[in-house]
């Protein structure tokens, strides 16, 4: 695969060194190119490059190591303002398009990173407003990395002006495969206009002021408000409305929403629009659970989302590694790219153990067995100084590879042996968990129990559901659910009225629904609803949560899922119709839940509803989710394997394939269902045995 790339490549080189002669001779610019590369190939590897910290003479260098490491693209430019604008309108582009075209020639590809998430340094002095002021009313000065003031009208100019530039440049260069918006968004700012522009969000959602009263319930503790500008924008402090925390954040998540519009469209003007394939994707870099902002927002006017995964703990964890990738594929649907992962260690404040050897590449295949079509390093080679200068990299200071970086090309060179196989593949579930950003925020301000996590909630349900071979969504609780057999709400604690419409039209078309603990109590407006727990649904379940308490000490419960502990959190249940199934009850001597349900259930018509009010412990959640799976019937995506063997499953129009990886510090022999073909091996195979870390990839016609 790699040969073929590279002799395309080369066909186009002596058209594209002309191509950028008449370009300078004529001052026009890289649109002029008429020709493409080929479509990149199904899986690609990659790795940070930042070309601006090192001499030119090293560039070549840098990218014969990266061609023989079988990486195929590079990010770069993503904090490289000062070198593309070293003062206020003096551009110097050229470097940059040198940069991407060196890399263009040795068969790698360029994400092109927009430098709005580190302004340079003479723009934050001249023009102190483009940086975040604190909660706490401070305005930021240093470094500027990820401290930008995205809801800045003078920042936004800057950044529209330098992605128009790039875009008039490098919106139709052959070798740029996609464009990434800024770096990890992790800043709000709580200036005066800030502040200004969310009492216009206000105003613009309520009408009224009063509105906003009767919507947060403000005659509480005497909170009422006379005017929007009274009302401050808040980060969650305690004492708050929880109405302020809420629209607090939705502003953050909106606004935010709208400066990455900016970039976008600014984009779009000359890269054109991403209809059809091969296309300049537009992304940016998210964290995994990160809270400041609400991702479905945010990530809806992407092309494709972007996750930072790195693998920073010592010890690769398959299950704790998934949530997050199907969170990021549940965004958008579709499949994702992987833009910064890392085997250690990390740099900056944050303590990182190597991963064995072999275990980053296992983790790499998970992530493609997950929906990840790129998975790209950080970084390609250590920096001399700076924050991160302690961190890893696949090539060291003195420009010799890492011991990581063997291992890093062998995964480039299975990505070329499978990518023929896994294009045009994807994750297929049949399975949801329902993720609401409000919910979590709202459980993590009003906790009850400090123990009490509405991420872990999620993995007590997620866990169980992995081990037992099945693939999981995670979608917000407004998406069609049609296609899911079972959806599992496990802390769905604000409900709006939309999305419990939504729920009861998905049990009544035949699905499956299953609520846990604290579902269904709060609003759109986080205020509690007038019904008991699950709020608009109650009637649906024929039950309702009579009260609710934290727990010190786990509580006993028996039933049909067996004896298990409740922990942290108990809900005491009344059943209030005649076909209510009472599914487990708790045994608490002295105690209001004696003797009450714990977990009921109610089958409507070929549906059914589902409540749950108890944390069982590992074994009792595991013998529940499998009461779940076993009354509709609803057999695995994966076949068995021995514990510590991970299976994948990406399906395509007429086969499926499989990725198995080994974890288990033994080796494994895992028999197979049916003969498949090994995509990395060429062998057609009944079993397949796996060394501690190892990888298989299998293709099953259907």
């Amino acid at each position: 695969m790699k040969g073929k790339i590279m002799e395309k490549f080369g066909k186009l080189r002596s058209a594209t060194v002309l191509s950028c002669f008449l370009c300078a001779l004529l001052g026009t610019d890289i649109a002029a190119y008429s020709q493409r590369t080929p479509e990149p190939s199904a899986l690609l590897l990659g790795a940070a490059w930042y070309p601006e910290q090192w001499p030119e003479s090293r560039w070549n260098s840098d990218l014969d190591l990266m061609q023989k490491a079988h990486i195929h693209v590079v990010r770069v430019g993503e904090f490289a303002w000062t070198a593309l604008e070293p003062a206020e309108g003096k551009y110097e582009l050229d470097w940059l398009e040198r940069a991407i075209h060196l890399a263009g020639q040795h068969g790698i590809y360029v994400i092109l990173g927009t430098p709005s998430a580190g302004p340079p340094v003479w723009m934050a002095t001249k023009y102190p407003d483009i940086l975040v002021t604190e909660a706490d009313g401070k305005q930021y000065t240093g470094a500027t990395r990820n401290r930008s003031n995205w809801n800045s009208g003078r920042y936004k100019r800057f950044v529209r002006e330098m992605d128009e530039r790039l875009s008039k440049r490098f919106g139709h260069n052959p070798y740029v495969i996609g464009w990434q918006i800024d770096n990890e968004y992790s800043r709000q700012s709580y200036d005066a206009d800030t502040q200004a522009q969310f009492h216009a969000w206000l105003q613009h959602r309520y009408g009224t002021i009063d509105k906003l009263n009767a919507a947060w319930t403000t005659a509480y503790n005497n909170q009422t408000y006379s005017a929007f500008n009274q009302v401050p924008l808040v980060n969650g402090a305690k004492g708050n409305n929880p109405g302020l925390w809420l629209d607090s954040k939705r502003f953050i998540s909106d606004s935010l929403r709208a400066y990455q519009r900016v970039q976008i469209d600014a984009i779009r003007k000359y890269a054109g629009p991403c209809q059809r394939e091969p296309c300049q994707k537009i992304t940016t870099n998210m964290m995994r659970f990160y809270g400041l902002f609400d991702g479905y927002t945010v990530g809806q006017d992407l092309d494709i989302v972007g996750l930072d995964n790195p693998q920073v703990s010592g010890n690769f964890n398959p299950i704790q590694m998934a949530p997050p990738q199907d969170l990021i594929r549940g965004i958008k649907g579709r499949n994702y790219w992987i833009l910064e992962t890392t085997a250690g260690p990390r740099g900056g404040g944050n303590a990182s153990i190597q991963l064995d050897k072999g275990a980053i590449r296992d983790s790499v295949w998970a992530d493609i067995g997950l929906g990840a079509d790129l998975v790209s390093y950080w970084q390609w080679r250590d920096a001399l100084n700076g924050g991160e200068q302690n961190h890893g990299a696949l090539v060291d200071v003195d420009g010799e590879p890492d011991p990581i970086y063997a291992e890093w090309a062998q995964i480039g060179s299975e990505f070329e042996k499978a990518g023929p196989a896994l294009k045009g593949t994807t994750v297929d579930s049949r399975v949801a968990i329902l993720y609401s950003y409000p919910s979590r925020w709202t459980i993590d301000w009003q906790k009850m129990n400090p123990k009490y996590d509405a991420i872990e909630a999620l993995m007590s349900y997620y866990t169980p559901l992995h081990e037992l071979g099945y693939t999981i969504d995670i979608v917000p609780p407004d998406r069609d659910l049609s296609k899911y057999k079972l959806v599992i709400a496990p802390a769905l604690n604000v409900l709006a009225q939309a999305e419990a419409d939504n729920l009861e039209r998905y049990v009544k078309q035949g699905g499956h629904l299953v609520f846990g603990q604290r579902s269904a109590m709060k609003d759109e407006n986080n205020s509690r609803w007038p019904q008991r727990q699950p709020g608009p649904l109650a009637s649906l379940l024929g039950a309702r949560v009579e009260q609710y308490t934290a727990l010190d000490d786990p509580v006993d419960t028996s039933g049909i899922w067996g004896e298990a502990k409740d922990q942290l959190f108990a809900e005491q249940l009344t059943v209030q119709a005649n076909d209510v199934k009472v599914l487990m009850r708790y045994h608490a001597p002295h105690s209001w839940l004696d003797g009450q349900p714990a977990a009921v259930t109610r089958k409507i018509g070929t549906g059914s509803f589902t409540y749950v009010g108890v944390w069982p412990d590992q074994e009792g959640m595991k013998r529940a989710v499998q009461w779940m799976l076993n009354e509709i019937n609803l057999e695995p995506d994966v076949f068995a394997a021995p514990k510590g063997v991970d299976i994948y499953k990406r399906s395509g129009r007429d086969h499926d394939i499989f990725i198995a990886g080994n974890t288990s510090h033994a080796a494994q022999t895992i028999a197979l269902p049916t003969a498949m073909k090994n995509v990395l091996t060429g062998e057609t195979v009944r079993s397949i045995e796996l060394p501690v870390y190892g990888v298989a990839v299998l293709s099953k016609a259907r």
